[in-house]
């Protein structure tokens, strides 16, 4: 994967995360908090500025309630980024 195309993969991952984290109500912090990882780290991750760990995809998604499939699903070869490719709340 190109370099350009892994960046569009991680910020649509980063969005999609923060989509859901809203219509769950939670603030970054509180949601940080329950996934046991810094605000400034989750923060990064919604930004596209961090490349997650496969343990801590998996704590955001247990946080999130929903399967780590579905966060990565959005991820279209780093393609789509736009709020249309998002999942429904």
């Amino acid at each position: 994967m190109e370099d350009a195309a892994f960046k569009q993969s991680l910020l649509c991952l980063g969005q999609t995360i923060r989509h859901l984290r809203a219509a769950k109500g939670f603030s970054q912090e509180a949601f940080a908090s329950v996934c046991r990882l810094d605000r400034t780290y989750v923060g990064g991750i919604e930004r596209g500025e961090r490349n997650l760990s496969l343990k801590n995809l998996l704590r955001i998604a247990n946080a999130l309630e929903v399967a780590p499939s579905e966060l990565l699903a959005t991820i279209s070869g780093g393609q789509d980024t736009d709020s249309a490719s998002l999942p429904e709340s």
